[in-house]
């Protein structure tokens, strides 16, 4: 009776510890369109790491490339490392274990994070070792949707993070114009809307 008794509490004392590490990880939801967590560093006279969009659903365009050239017009002072440059850094590296595209990204769309852990932190540490930033710029991901006059409306989303940590500097949700989505103005709205959100301090 005893050791059947020791078992009991042995069980309940674990059953209320993972009850408090599962209350310890819920997050928060994510910001809304037009908001955002946490404020953006300064990052003039930084480098800074520009990874591609992770996910891009519902239109045409590249929003890579838009969102590179809003960002290095706005703050030109800053060492923006851009996709193509990371991409050519990993071809000569053959032997590292990192993939600038594909990165896990769910628990960003799930709700608030504010520090990531591996796989997703494992890899952005390499890929900003190859190019020897400090901070990595994560578009997480790109999407169209109706709105209320049927028309589309483009949803972008990205995460600022510390490599040396993994800690989310900050997070931004903008939507741009509605229109369609093949007119190329309405996702320049919604990325220039990301890059001003992002690089507040910047002149307009």
């Amino acid at each position: 009776m005893r050791g059947a008794a020791r078992r009991t509490v042995r069980l309940l004392l674990g059953t209320s510890f993972l009850a408090l590490v599962g209350t310890a990880c819920q997050t928060a939801p994510p910001p809304e369109p037009g908001s955002t967590q946490g404020t953006a560093p300064d990052l003039r006279g930084r480098t800074v790491m520009v990874l591609p969009f992770q996910q891009v659903r519902g239109f045409r365009g590249t929003p890579d490339a838009e969102l590179l050239f809003h960002l290095q017009e706005r703050a030109g002072e800053v060492g923006w490392v851009a996709p193509d440059e990371v991409d050519e850094a990993l071809s000569r590296a053959p032997a590292m274990d990192a993939d600038a595209r594909g990165l896990p990204v769910g628990a960003f769309l799930a709700g608030e994070v504010r520090r990531v852990g591996d796989p997703l932190y494992g890899q952005l540490r390499r890929l900003g070792a190859l190019v020897d930033a400090e901070v990595v710029l994560l578009p997480v991901r790109a999407t169209s949707r109706p709105d209320t006059t049927g028309a589309a409306v483009i949803r972008v989303e990205a995460a600022l993070l510390a490599l040396r940590t993994g800690r989310v500097l900050w997070y931004g949700v903008e939507e741009g114009l509605p229109g369609d989505p093949s007119d190329p103005s309405i996702l320049a709205s919604s990325v220039e809307a990301l890059a001003r959100s992002l690089l507040w301090y910047a002149s307009p």
